[in-house]
């Protein structure tokens, strides 16, 4: 009985009928609020780029706080980038023959980022390129979000990141939202985060929840007596 010989080898070793093309890598850094995940990604892509490596840096549009046209860290550093509503107008704006010649790409808060799945596809599988994504792995709920934890069955290396709780000192894994919005896109810095510690996010969760229904309460007391003043003399 003959055996059946596919004519395509998947072999990367050359020659007639093989498949040979360069492949790229992705690298995903995670972590809460003030963990260093921008400081990691500025780190390596300045390596990258000092070993003779064309770069380039990206970064939702949304994200204003300290600069529209670059990364900055918390503490300041700065490397320029392109701010960007999705990834998929990336190509086009960067240009076509520059894009050819691009070697790696970073991408910060990589949790906006709606086709960052399909992005990091095209680009490492099918134009051989290193992507390097930084981004939150959770919400303020420690829920999944955005696309980032997507990405990672698709990753060459993950790097959890952890941060110092503002409350203990102790590693902290999670981001506390300290005001009482609770929207899942709420752009903001330490006037609004804090990274914690489990003890100190179910604690302070505890007490903003509490603080919360108190306010709730105090509004329908209002609501429900429509001359708070006058009774209070009665």
């Amino acid at each position: 009985m003959s055996s059946f010989k596919s004519p395509i080898s998947l072999t990367s070793t050359g020659g007639v009928g093989s498949i040979h093309r360069a492949l790229g890598e992705v690298h995903v850094i995670v972590g809460p609020m003030f963990a260093g995940k921008t400081t990691a990604l500025l780190r390596r892509i300045k390596s990258e780029s000092n070993n003779g490596r064309n770069v380039a840096m990206i970064k939702s549009s949304k994200d204003t706080r300290y600069a529209t046209d670059s990364i900055v860290t918390h503490d300041g550093v700065k490397f320029p980038c392109w701010a960007l509503p999705d990834l998929s107008s990336f190509r086009q704006k960067f240009g076509a023959e520059a894009y050819e010649k691009l070697e790696v790409i970073g991408i910060d808060e990589a949790q906006f980022f709606e086709d960052l799945y399909d992005f990091c596809c095209e680009v490492a599988d099918h134009d051989g390129k290193t992507v390097i994504v930084a981004g939150l792995d959770g919400d303020y709920l420690r829920r999944s979000f955005g696309s980032v934890l997507d990405v990672i069955p698709l990753a060459d290396s993950v790097t959890k990141l952890t941060a110092r709780c503002e409350l203990c000192g102790k590693r902290a894994f999670f981001t506390l939202r300290k005001i009482e919005e609770m929207q899942t896109e709420l752009i903001g810095g330490a006037d609004i985060y804090m990274p914690v510690c489990r003890q100190h996010y179910v604690n302070g969760q505890a007490v903003i929840e509490a603080a919360r229904n108190a306010l709730e309460s105090r509004k329908d007391k209002v609501q429900s007596d429509p001359h708070p003043e006058a009774a209070a003399f009665i």
